[in-house]
């Protein structure tokens, strides 16, 4: 990674294309990424502040020790990306992304926002989501266990499975028919 400068402020980035490679100690400050690949790329100890990525395949990174702030997503494919690794991540919003197979377990990530995204077997366990925005996402298969969804956003959202016993929901919107599904872990019968 010899043509990106250690530090970089509002730069642009159009069409980088990395796969398979070790990002190490750079800093992003406002800046923009621009159909740009990182194919399992290892970021170690980067930081990424106040950044925007637009039209970005974002695939199974691994963002080791990395300080990820206030960062959006806009039609990106940030697919199997394991986010756990971070050593301070905050601010993420993701609007009309794929995310699928991705880890957000344990992390704090209030008011995250999933706009319109494909979040397809991601797992959420034991994460802070309070206040979040997940307004037409789609959940299939993901997981939510010990999550805290207070005040959260699901209208709109599809095929989600959340029980209530095991999450917390306090003032979480839902809309309905989707709602319905937070009675499936109950042995009743629904006419």
């Amino acid at each position: 990674m010899d043509f990106i400068k250690d530090s970089n402020f509002q730069e642009t980035f159009s069409n980088l294309s990395l796969s398979n490679e070790t990002v190490k100690s750079k800093e992003f400050e406002e800046c923009e990424f621009v159909g740009c690949s990182f194919i399992n790329c290892k970021f170690q100890k980067c930081k990424f502040i106040d950044c925007k990525f637009n039209d970005c395949v974002i695939s199974a990174i691994n963002p080791v020790d990395c300080w990820i702030t206030d960062i959006t997503f806009s039609k990106c494919k940030a697919i199997g990306c394991d986010w756990t690794k971070a050593s301070h991540i905050q601010g993420l919003i993701f609007t009309d992304c794929q995310i699928n197979y991705s880890n957000f377990a344990m992390l704090k990530l209030p008011k995250i926002k999933l706009i319109n995204c494909e979040a397809k077997e991601v797992d959420f366990s034991e994460t802070d989501l309070s206040g979040g925005t997940f307004t037409g996402t789609d959940f299939e298969r993901s997981v939510f266990s010990k999550t805290n969804l207070s005040k959260a956003d699901f209208r709109g959202a599809v095929n989600y499975t959340i029980d209530p016993r095991y999450n917390t929901l306090k003032k979480t919107h839902f809309s309905v028919p989707e709602a319905l599904s937070l009675l499936s872990c109950l042995d009743i019968v629904i006419d």
